[in-house]
C-alpha cells in the first residue's frame, strides 16, 4: 500500500487517474457542492485543509478510483469551471491566476443519465460560486495548493475493495456523529490543545450506540421540528445542522451575542477567586441555539447527553417534584403509566411496541425541549398537554412509523410554537383536540390505561 498527500492541483493534474466501469453513478447534488465550498471557505485561513481520503487501485498504467469518485469529479469540475472563467474573460477578479493546463486534466465520460444530469447541474452551481468576487486569487490558491487529499494506492483490486469496506461498511468515519467529531476537532484553536484532549476523551467514553441515539432521535429532531423541517432520518447529508459559528473568526453580528457569553464564561472561570469560592459557571446552552464550532460543540453535546440519558427517568424526577395535591393528580397518573414498570404495564400492555416507542420519543423530545426553555415552571400542566398531544397520535392510528410521527408534528407543530414562546403560557395555551370513540384505532386492550386517562382529563367523548 502506498499513501501520499496530494494538493488539489496535483490530484487533478494526474493523468493516471481513471474512473472504472464498475463505479456507481455520480450522485452528488448542488447541496453537496455548496457544503464542500462552505467548508473550504470556513477553513481558508488555515495552513492546509484536508478534504478526505481517496482509495485507488493500480491497474497497469492507470490508477482506478475505488473510493472518492464523487469528491474527485467535483474537484475536477471546479478546476474546469475556473479555466473556463479565465479563458473567456468572464471574471476580472481571476485575471492572472495560475491554473493547471486544460490538457493535463483527466477527461472521463459518463453514459449514465443520472451522472450526466448531476454533473451538468453541479457544474452550473460551481460556475456561480467561482464567478463571485469573493472567490478571488487568494481563494483559488488556497483551493488548489492548500486543500489536500490522502491518496491510498493498492496493487490488488481485492485489497482496494477490502480497504474500502474497512472504511465504509464498518462505519469508520461515515457515521454522522463521527463526522461531526472530526469536523469540530478542527475548530479548536492552537491554545486549546489540553481542552481538546479532554473533549475527545469524554466523547470516546460515551458508547457509540448512545451517541447515535442522542443525535438522531433527540438533538436532530428537536432542531428540525422546531424550524418546521422534516426530521425522519439523520444521515451524513444532514450534519450541516450541527455546524455553526467559528467564534474567533466570525465577523457577523449573528456571532456577537455568542462571543460575549463565550468570553465571559471563560473569563469568570479563570479568575483567581474561583480557587477560593469553588464556583463554576456553565455555558448557558440551549437546544436550538446557534452551534459554536470546536470546544463548545463538544460541551453542548455532553450537556444534552446527560439531559437525554435521564429523559425517560425524568418522569421519576418530575414525579418527585409534584406533591399529591389535586392540581398535580393528572400529571402524576400520566408519569406513573409511562414509568415502564410492572404496575404500569398492566394498564398499558403495548408500551414496548415499535410505534409506541416512537410516540414515547415524541413525548420525551417535547418534554426535554420545554424544560430546556422554562425549567420546571408549571410542569404538571406541561406534562398533561404534551401527553395528550403525543398519545393522541397513538390512539388514532393502528400502526405508527417514523414517517407518520414526522407528518403529525409538521401538521400540528408544538415544537415551533415552543421555539417562539417567551413565557410558559405561550406554549401551555395549546388546547388539544378531543378524541371521539369512533376515531380510536388498533387493539384497545393494549392501551386501556391511555384511554382511561384521556377520559379523566375530558379529552375523550363517546360516539353520539
Amino acid at each position: 500500500m502506498e499513501a501520499t498527500i496530494l494538493t488539489v492541483r496535483d490530484l487533478v493534474s494526474s493523468k493516471e487517474l481513471r474512473i472504472p466501469d464498475y463505479q456507481r453513478p455520480y450522485r452528488w447534488t448542488q447541496h453537496h457542492v455548496q457544503q464542500l465550498f462552505s467548508d473550504i471557505q470556513m477553513h481558508k485561513d488555515k495552513s492546509a485543509y484536508r478534504l478526505g481520503t481517496i482509495v485507488l487501485h493500480r491497474n497497469g498504467g492507470h490508477r482506478d478510483i475505488v473510493d472518492g469518485q464523487q469528491r474527485t469529479i467535483t474537484l475536477l469540475l471546479t478546476v474546469r469551471a475556473l479555466i473556463n472563467q479565465v479563458d473567456h474573460g468572464k471574471t476580472d477578479h481571476l485575471k492572472g491566476v495560475e491554473l493547471p493546463p486544460d490538457k493535463d486534466l483527466p477527461n472521463p465520460s459518463f453514459d449514465n443519465q443520472d451522472s450526466q444530469y448531476n454533473i451538468h447541474q453541479n457544474y452550473l452551481e460551481i460556475e456561480r460560486i467561482v464567478s463571485r468576487p469573493s472567490f478571488d486569487k487568494t481563494m483559488v490558491t488556497f483551493f488548489l495548493d492548500k486543500c489536500e487529499v490522502v491518496l491510498i494506492t493498492l496493487n490488488e483490486l481485492s485489497q482496494a475493495f477490502q480497504f474500502f469496506d474497512s472504511q465504509n461498511a464498518r462505519g469508520k468515519d461515515l457515521v454522522p456523529h463521527d463526522l461531526l467529531k472530526a469536523y469540530h476537532l478542527r475548530g479548536f484553536p492552537a491554545d486549546e490543545i489540553e481542552q481538546q484532549a479532554i473533549c475527545v476523551s469524554s466523547w470516546e467514553n460515551c458508547e457509540n450506540t448512545f451517541l447515535s441515539h442522542l443525535f438522531s432521535d433527540y438533538l436532530y429532531r428537536i432542531r428540525q421540528w422546531s424550524t418546521h423541517r422534516s426530521a425522519r432520518h439523520f444521515s451524513k447529508a444532514e450534519i450541516g445542522i450541527f455546524k455553526g459559528i467559528d467564534i474567533d473568526t466570525s465577523e457577523y453580528p449573528l456571532s456577537e451575542p455568542q462571543r460575549i457569553v463565550h468570553r465571559f464564561v471563560d473569563h469568570y472561570n479563570q479568575q483567581y477567586e474561583r480557587g477560593v469560592d469553588q464556583q463554576h459557571l456553565d455555558f448557558p446552552f440551549q437546544l436550538d441555539q446557534p452551534i459554536i464550532n470546536g470546544r463548545r460543540f463538544f460541551e453542548w453535546a455532553a450537556y444534552y447527553e446527560k439531559r437525554i440519558r435521564k429523559a425517560k427517568k425524568d418522569s421519576e424526577r418530575l414525579r418527585e417534584l409534584l406533591d399529591e395535591s389535586d392540581n398535580n393528580r393528572r400529571a402524576i397518573s400520566i408519569l406513573d403509566i409511562l414509568a415502564q414498570n410492572k404496575e404500569s404495564k398492566k394498564d398499558y400492555l403495548g408500551q414496548n411496541r415499535t410505534g409506541d416507542k416512537f410516540v414515547r420519543m415524541l413525548f420525551d423530545c417535547l418534554q426535554v425541549y420545554y424544560t430546556d426553555r422554562f425549567g420546571d415552571a408549571h410542569v404538571a400542566l406541561m406534562v398533561e398537554k404534551v401527553f395528550v398531544y403525543a398519545y393522541s397520535l397513538r390512539l388514532t392510528n393502528s400502526r405508527i412509523s417514523l414517517a407518520s410521527v414526522d407528518k403529525y408534528v409538521l401538521a400540528n407543530n408544538l415544537f415551533a410554537q415552543l421555539r417562539e414562546a417567551a413565557h410558559p403560557n405561550d406554549f401551555l395555551s395549546y388546547t388539544p383536540a378531543v378524541l371521539i370513540e369512533k376515531d380510536i384505532k388498533g387493539n384497545q386492550e393494549k392501551v386501556t390505561g391511555l384511554i382511561k386517562l384521556f377520559k379523566e382529563m375530558k379529552y375523550f367523548e363517546h360516539n353520539n
